[in-house]
């Protein structure tokens, strides 16, 4: 059996920021995304995981910024998760749950490999 690995999922979607969800949408959201986390934190799997803001700073090579978030291919990077799985294929199956996918978003499984020092 194999020792368990870690994986973060990068969570994408394309912000629609004329668009405002209701009361009724934001809790509905927020149960399906509480539920995705907790079956994974409730299978030992769940390391950490970060909901991005829309705030934000790019900083490039001559050391000149931006002020604001990348958008490329209409997407954005809404968030991430680190999780503990045998293999890819398990993480994989885990991100086949998010909530993302629902609204039309994706999910990036990649693997994590360890700084030495």
């Amino acid at each position: 059996m194999k020792s368990d690995q870690l994986f973060m999922m990068v969570f994408r979607f394309e912000p629609n920021f004329e668009y405002q969800p209701t009361a009724q949408e934001q809790k509905e959201i927020s149960e399906q995304w509480g539920s995705f986390i907790g079956n994974i934190a409730i299978k030992e799997k769940l390391v950490s995981t970060h909901q991005l803001g829309f705030e934000g700073k790019q900083i490039f090579s001559d050391l000149s910024t931006k002020d604001e978030i990348l958008i490329t291919d209409h997407k954005t990077i809404g968030g991430n998760m680190i999780v503990k799985a045998n293999s890819i294929e398990e993480a994989t199956a885990m991100a086949k749950e998010s909530p993302i996918l629902k609204i039309g978003g994706s999910v990036e499984v990649r693997s994590i490999i360890p700084m030495e020092n």
